[in-house]
């Protein structure tokens, strides 16, 4: 049984411990504030669902869900996401996150930030550009016409293979966007960020995506 750690348990990561609970994996919780927090998403979730703290979420999942504000993307603990595959949800909002040079100018994206932090680690961008309530509502079995698809975009290939079959598994076709350089196809104020898009339609939109002016 594969066991989802996720770090951070806001909407995202509570939509993301949904689907991968009624899809019979195990999956282990954690927040800044402590597992004492998380005692009653747990219990609605079920068996399948503890909490722990970061650390023990980090080193429990076979794979782990970051989806915290991208300013604490430094407080991730490296050594126990050594070797694992690290689904980054994040997005850039300077009005939260404060400015971050790298990203203004587009020398960098989020994920790349991520990356360099977690070395050893795996990292898959995915989850960014869907609105939680419709990550938990617009799941559907593989073949269905008009599925919903979202984007990814990682630098290590069976990485992605794994991520793309965790979404198929979650309910939803995939369409990869390139390397962790390419992820802001899919990141805020693009056409793919958030509207509901079968294959081809986000095809389209990753396509057809201009990035931002770098900041003067």
């Amino acid at each position: 049984m594969t066991t989802i750690g996720l770090i951070g348990a806001g909407n995202i990561g509570t939509a993301v411990a949904e689907l991968a609970v009624k899809n019979g994996f195990d999956v282990v919780l954690s927040n800044s504030r402590g597992p004492d927090t998380l005692t009653d998403l747990v219990s609605r979730l079920g068996e399948h669902a503890r909490a722990g703290t970061v650390q023990e979420a980090a080193a429990q999942g076979d794979l782990v869900v970051v989806t915290i504000p991208l300013h604490a993307y430094r407080d991730v603990p490296v050594e126990p996401l050594a070797g694992k595959i690290v689904i980054d949800t994040n997005n850039y909002y300077p009005e939260r996150d404060g400015r971050i040079d790298r990203l203004e100018d587009g020398s960098a994206t989020s994920s790349e930030l991520l990356q360099e932090h977690l070395p050893t680690s795996r990292v898959v961008k995915a989850f960014n550009h869907i609105m939680a309530s419709h990550l938990s509502s617009q799941d559907q079995p593989a073949g269905t016409p008009d599925r919903r698809a979202l984007a990814i975009a990682g630098d290590d290939p069976d990485a992605k293979k794994m991520v793309t079959e965790l979404l198929d598994t979650l309910g939803y076709d995939t369409v990869d966007a390139g390397t962790l350089a390419e992820s802001w196809r899919f990141e805020p104020d693009t056409p793919g960020y958030g509207p509901r898009l079968d294959r081809a339609g986000m095809e389209s939109a990753l396509a057809s995506a201009a990035r931002r002016p770098a900041a003067s």
